[in-house]
């Protein structure tokens, strides 16, 4: 194997200034979700991430920790229009997409049909404990979130652009939930892990939440600026030494192949897919953005992996009978493969 000595690929200066403008734009939404929300500095910037490379993520974390509150306060620094969709076993398809009801005109009394919106048609939606609805709902949410419109009566419905799903999960209460398939688990870019806060976040939110309502989160950009952003982020160049390491790190972790490490053989029952590889790149990219980096490392690539693996590799019944998670797994794997080599 040798040793990587790719220069990083330059950047124009437009992109120089679009990439301080979305510097800028982070501190500034965060600024103002600091009103609100206290803490929770690493999923705010998981959640960014996605939503600058265009992607959906889904928050898992106990019930009372804000995550509800933290989506529809992005949505009002973001200036997008905002659903929230309550999932629960009796939610059908249509409540999610809409429905065709039958309209009379007033002048011509002639009937038609006319479809009513439903509350996908929003630049971000809530989907609110989205394992509670069976798999019916489940596979119309798999077609906005993976095509970005609805077909009701044999139409298709274009939806919003942009367009995010951020999905709530609550991991304690299994009881009358539905697992989600692993072809919509794929389509979050994050799982993202919300944890408890620190004592000191603790007595910051008792003394915020029981006092007078404090300011409400200003506007920072529109769903113009998040759109140009976005194309930023795409823009962004990636030498070939940080492709190759986003590459290994995906196929180390499918257990039926030669490239397979020997602790993925041991603990995996399937690895990561294509999809893996292509987060890792775009979502080192958006993190490069966002702290005025211009380039990505391989640093990057490694610091969105266990979001993306999260949920995407499985351990099997030896690694859950050892206490071996798939966060595990991805420390161990990126404290193996280096960050400086290329393959073979």
């Amino acid at each position: 194997m040798s040793t990587a000595t790719t220069a990083p690929v330059q950047v124009n200066d437009s992109d120089m200034q679009a990439i301080e403008n979305l510097r800028a734009a982070r501190a500034a939404i965060k600024a103002e979700l600091a009103k609100v929300i206290v803490g929770q500095e690493q999923v705010i910037d998981e959640i960014l991430i996605s939503i600058f490379t265009r992607s959906h993520a889904l928050l898992v974390g106990v019930p009372g920790l804000a995550k509800t509150l933290m989506i529809s306060s992005l949505a009002q620094t973001l200036h997008l229009s905002f659903k929230r969709i309550q999932f629960t076993p009796d939610l059908m398809p249509s409540d999610i997409t809409g429905t065709e009801v039958i309209y009379q005109d007033p002048a011509t009394n002639e009937r038609q049909f006319k479809f009513l919106k439903g509350p996908i048609f929003a630049n971000i939606v809530l989907a609110d404990e989205i394992n509670r609805t069976p798999p019916k709902t489940q596979a119309a949410m798999l077609e906005a979130m993976q095509e970005r419109h609805v077909t009701v009566g044999g139409v298709n419905y274009t939806l919003p652009d942009p367009f995010f799903v951020l999905a709530t999960q609550n991991p304690v209460e299994q009881e009358g939930t539905y697992p989600l398939p692993e072809a919509q688990l794929d389509r979050f870019m994050f799982m993202i892990l919300v944890d408890y806060p620190s004592n000191a976040e603790e007595r910051a939110i008792m003394k915020m939440a029981t006092g007078f309502g404090g300011d409400k989160p200003s506007p920072i950009l529109t769903a113009d600026d998040i759109l140009s952003l976005q194309n930023t982020v795409r823009r962004m160049p990636v030498s070939e030494h940080v492709y190759t390491y986003a590459e290994k790190l995906v196929r180390v972790t499918r257990p039926k192949t030669p490239e397979a490490l020997d602790f993925c053989k041991k603990w995996l029952t399937w690895g990561a897919g294509p999809r893996a590889s292509l987060n890792l790149i775009m979502g080192a990219k958006a993190r490069a953005i966002l702290n005025a980096q211009v380039h990505v490392s391989c640093e990057d690539v490694a610091a969105v992996a266990l979001p993306i693996f999260r949920h995407r590799i499985i351990p099997n019944f030896a690694a859950q009978s050892e206490g071996v998670t798939s966060d595990d797994i991805t420390r161990k794997i990126l404290a193996t493969i280096p960050k400086d080599q290329k393959l073979a």
